[in-house]
């Protein structure tokens, strides 16, 4: 069966995933980087756009999201919050943009909302950033947590793999989340964690959990537009590739260059001619005229 649209057109709000939650109904969430993704995000029903700063990665080419800067992010946001007229439009707060102090946090989140045009922000980080969080928060900023496989963290984690599947780790995984939510965050993606300890924490906390590589036992899931098209290298594990649209996209570029090559495009229909006795009057214009003088 194909999926079918929201007929609903009210803006989702974080009260909207919250309600989710309580009604057990599973929150759907995608990342974007620019208009034209986020427009057709937004037409396909989505719950939630997430301007990812995985953006380095996908679409400006680094091996990391470690040198996405807070003007990536702002640009990016813009862009598909142009895109976007019903989902909760999330963007992250990249590397260090939130973990000098809580008050470049605030004005980092503040440029988010007031350029970008984000409705809320999500960052990286358990206990240890739950201070910064709540003075967020206390600031009328909605932010989204994010605990597991932080990418942010990638060198310290020791690489992308998954997180908390012994049991201290996993209990302070717990912790965090709800340090979290005692600081006001809307919702926590869990990433790369254990399916079953993702069942625990979606059922322990009274925000939305939106799982990425955690199972369905979370509220929701966010995926990478990329990943779920078809556009990226290679697959994660925790992704599924629900088009394959980069080997389309290859085909139709291979197929301009050859009609190019050939002449066969641009084709005589799709082209402007000139009214006959306009290009007459040119051709006349253009004729090199007779040389005056005597010859010799």
């Amino acid at each position: 069966m194909s999926a079918v649209p929201s007929a609903d057109t009210r803006p989702v709000t974080t009260a909207t995933l919250r309600a989710c939650k309580v009604a057990g109904e599973p929150i759907v969430m995608v990342t974007a980087y620019d208009a034209g993704s986020a427009r057709l995000a937004d037409a396909a029903g989505v719950d939630a756009i997430l301007v990812g700063d995985s953006v380095g990665m996908t679409v400006l080419g680094y091996d990391s999201t470690l040198p996405v800067t807070m003007d990536d992010m702002v640009r990016h946001t813009a862009a598909a919050s142009r895109g976007t007229t019903r989902a909760l439009l999330v963007a992250d707060m990249p590397f260090l943009s939130f973990q000098v102090t809580p008050e470049d946090a605030l004005r980092n989140a503040g440029r988010l909302m007031a350029e970008g045009g984000a409705h809320a922000v999500k960052l990286e980080g358990g206990a240890a950033v739950a201070p910064t969080v709540l003075k967020l928060t206390e600031a009328g900023v909605p932010v989204m947590g994010h605990v597991g496989l932080t990418p942010q963290s990638v060198h310290q984690l020791g690489g992308y793999k998954v997180q908390a599947k012994e049991t201290e780790a996993a209990l302070r995984l717990i912790d965090d989340c709800r340090a979290l939510q005692a600081a006001g965050a809307f919702a926590i993606v869990l990433e790369c964690i254990p399916v079953e300890l993702a069942a625990i924490v979606s059922e322990e906390l009274d925000i939305p959990t939106i799982g990425i590589g955690a199972g369905a036992g979370c509220d929701g899931q966010v995926q990478v537009w990329h990943d779920i098209l078809g556009l990226s290298g290679r697959t994660p594990k925790h992704a599924k590739r629900f088009a394959e649209l980069a080997e389309v996209i290859e085909r139709a570029v291979a197929t301009y260059a050859a009609e190019v090559r050939d002449r066969s495009f641009p084709a005589g229909e799709g082209c402007t001619r000139m009214e006959p006795r306009v290009l007459a009057e040119l051709r006349r214009s253009r004729e090199v005229p007779a040389r005056s003088g005597r010859e010799g």
